[in-house]
């Protein structure tokens, strides 16, 4: 135990109160004296502490109330009652509502110490766990990356570079591409690979929302905060936090986000307390980035912090010699329990001159769809969807331009929408990708929604 460890000792009794200070200073504590439980709560507000000490009867607040509210704020800091006054019934009633232990005045201060020690030994092990248990499922639903193409060569050399130097990395690459796996296999061969892995896309929340989900709140910070709330940024301290579609965030967040990325300093939303992290950032986007600087869409300053290390992932159809291999990848993930079925030469020949403008996100969903929907054994070219078999075999899209795979691109989209009778929804779905892509791309494609 580190008896270095941040403590509160609440008492209203002056006297006791400083020469329990001085007993803790001696023991090795880090002592914060409050007076009664509004001092207490407001200590608690600008720093983080181990565990309380609490007197039941206060003037301004008393011990239960501020119990509770300590619990509030921080749910992991043990809490230990010492009262002059006790009864069965607040003991029941402390340890209830989350106090680590309950003991009456006067007390041994061995005894004290002991109970200190144990509380923060516990608050520890609580958190320890909670990062074991969250690695654990990483590690369940750890993926791999496939190909041993060039341009995948090229990337597995970057990433084993990146991976223990720490500092931030800005991932680029189309929808579909694998930037999260990427992301996710820098953080395993990091030193921080035992610490949480957090994920956030900044596509999918509102400014207001994204703010409390990058930074916590505090109970009261806004209309339907009920609760205080801990931040991705807290909950990845350690570890690395994975900000997808970065370019989406608003000019406002930008700003925020260079503070962290500057100082390593947040604040919860509707609170002025001072939060250090440790937290790595690997960000990604599908935008160009320089132009939305160029167009005044993005932080030039907040650029140039998150472009340290670039890594480009290629699309699927720079890299078809890699499809082969994770078509196999994903027949047999796709096939747990049940004979893995067998995609004949001339399917997997069509699948492979297939441009996949969702790139490996469309060619997983097309697998599983395959797995599921195709009878007997083998998969044929009469089971494979219409949008994969509308590409004549004699076409070499690798012989294009970039032009004329922007063109193709866009003649899928149209054919797929035609077919959907223009349903956005069913369109993004067999493209597989997300609905805010298909609506980005029918804009970058001048086509009329």
């Amino acid at each position: 135990m580190n008896k270095k460890s941040n403590i509160i000792f609440t008492d209203d009794e002056d006297t006791f109160r400083n020469v329990m200070s001085n007993e803790l200073n001696r023991m090795g504590y880090r002592v914060t004296c409050c007076a009664g439980g509004i001092e207490t709560i407001k200590n608690m507000h600008e720093r983080d502490f181990d565990a309380v000490i609490l007197d039941i009867r206060m003037p301004d607040m008393d011990g239960i109330e501020t119990l509770k509210k300590i619990k509030e704020l921080e749910p992991t800091t043990e809490v230990i009652v010492l009262t002059g006054q006790g009864t069965i019934e607040n003991a029941v009633l402390a340890i209830r509502l989350g106090a680590y232990d309950y003991l009456t005045k006067p007390c041994r201060l061995n005894k004290l110490d002991m109970l200190l020690q144990k509380a923060i030994e516990k608050r520890a092990l609580n958190k320890e766990n909670a990062h074991l248990r969250k690695l654990v499922r990483e590690i369940r639903s750890d993926p791999f990356m496939v190909g041993d193409s060039m341009a995948m060569t090229t990337l597995y050399k970057t990433i084993n570079k990146v991976a223990p130097s720490d500092t931030i990395v800005l991932i680029q690459g189309e929808s579909g591409v694998g930037k999260e796996l990427v992301a996710h296999t820098i953080h395993r061969r990091s030193a921080r690979a035992d610490k949480p892995f957090v994920v956030v896309n900044c596509a999918t929340l509102q400014e207001t929302l994204l703010e409390s989900e990058l930074f916590g709140h505090v109970k009261g910070a806004f209309t339907g905060a009920t609760e205080s709330r801990t931040g991705l940024f807290e909950l990845a301290d350690g570890g690395t936090l994975f900000m997808d579609e970065i370019g989406e965030l608003t000019v406002s967040t930008q700003s925020k986000l260079l503070r962290v990325v500057q100082s390593g300093e947040i604040r919860r939303v509707g609170d002025n307390k001072i939060i250090m992290t440790d937290t790595r950032i690997i960000a990604a986007t599908h935008k160009n980035l320089a132009m939305e600087v160029k167009h005044g869409k993005f932080r030039e300053d907040l650029y140039f912090r998150l472009n340290v290390i670039p890594v480009f992932v290629p699309p699927l159809r720079e890299r078809k010699e890699d499809i082969p291999a994770m078509i196999q990848y994903f027949l047999q993930k796709n096939s747990r329990n049940k004979q893995k079925k067998i995609l004949l030469p001339d399917a997997m020949e069509m699948m492979t001159k297939y441009t996949w403008p969702g790139n490996v996100r469309e060619l997983e969903n097309a697998i599983e769809r395959l797995v599921i929907l195709a009878e007997g054994d083998c998969i044929s070219i009469e089971d494979l969807p219409e949008n994969i078999i509308g590409i004549p075999l004699h076409m070499n899209v690798t012989d294009g331009t970039e032009e004329t795979l922007s063109e193709m691109e866009k003649t899928h989209i149209l054919k797929i929408l035609h077919e959907k009778q223009w349903n956005k929804t069913y369109t993004a779905k067999t493209l597989g990708i997300s609905l805010k892509t298909l609506y980005n791309k029918l804009k970058a494609y001048q086509i009329d929604q």
